[in-house]
C-alpha cells in the first residue's frame, strides 16, 4: 500500500486554457499591458498563481490581488475544467489498494467541486490547497503524517507537472513522478531530476504497483 500525491492543475484537471483566459482577465483588470500565452507557465520556478502573476509582468504590490482574481475565476467558473484523459480510471483504480490525496496552489474549494463532477471525491482521503497551512513540501509531510499507517514504512510519491513539485518531493523525502502532459516543458521538469518521468496516465499505475 502506497500514499499517492497528485497535484491538480495540469496533473489531474486540464486548466490551461483556463489559467491563459482568467490570468489575462486579471491583468485587464488590473491595468497590466500583457498578454498571457502557455510560455508564462513554462519555465516558472515555483508553479503557483503569484509566480504566474509575476511572469505576467504584475508589479509585486499586485500580485495579491491577481491571485484573489484568478481563484474567484475558477470558483465561479459554470463547470469545474475536465479531466485528463485516463485519470479518472487511473484514481479509481489507484484508490482500490492505496491512499490517495492532492496537494495544489488552486483552492480546496474548487478541487472538491472537479472531484464531485468527475466522480472521484470518494476516492481521495484528503487535499491540501492554497487556503491550507505551509509550503507544498510541507503539506507533503503533513499528508504523510496523516494519512500513512501507523507503524508503517509505506512509499509516498508526489505526481507533479512542474518543477517546483519535484524539488518540494524531494524537500519531502518522497519519490517524483513527472508527468509530460501539464503545464511545464519536457525540459523544465528534468531540470529537477524526477525519479520518474511518465507521458501516460496509465504509466504511473505500472511505476506504483511493479
Amino acid at each position: 500500500m502506497a500514499l499517492i500525491i497528485f497535484d491538480y492543475d495540469g496533473v489531474l484537471a486540464d486548466t490551461i486554457t483556463d489559467l491563459l483566459h482568467f490570468g489575462q482577465e486579471a491583468c485587464n483588470t488590473l491595468g497590466i499591458k500583457h498578454v498571457t500565452t502557455a510560455d508564462d507557465l513554462k519555465s516558472l520556478e515555483v508553479m503557483s498563481f503569484a509566480s504566474y502573476g509575476r511572469a505576467c509582468e504584475v508589479p509585486e504590490h499586485l500580485i495579491d490581488a491577481f491571485v484573489r482574481i484568478c481563484l474567484s475565476a475558477f470558483a465561479e467558473m459554470r463547470a469545474p475544467p475536465p479531466i485528463f484523459t485516463g485519470l479518472s480510471g487511473v484514481v479509481s483504480h489507484l484508490a482500490a489498494n492505496h491512499t490517495i490525496a492532492i496537494v495544489t496552489t488552486n483552492s480546496s474549494q474548487n478541487v472538491h467541486a472537479f472531484l464531485a463532477k468527475h466522480g472521484l471525491e470518494g476516492f481521495v482521503h484528503a487535499i491540501y490547497g492554497v487556503d491550507s497551512p505551509g509550503s507544498k513540501a510541507q503539506q507533503i509531510v503533513m499528508a504523510r503524517h496523516r494519512l500513512s499507517r501507523d507503524g508503517m514504512q509505506e512509499p509516498v510519491f508526489m505526481v507533479g507537472d512542474s518543477l517546483s513539485d519535484i524539488l518540494a518531493a524531494r524537500e519531502a523525502a518522497v519519490t517524483s513522478i513527472a508527468v509530460t502532459w501539464g503545464h511545464q516543458s519536457l525540459a523544465t521538469l528534468l531540470r529537477g531530476n524526477p525519479d520518474y518521468v511518465v507521458s501516460s496516465p496509465h504509466s504511473i499505475i505500472d511505476i506504483i504497483e511493479n
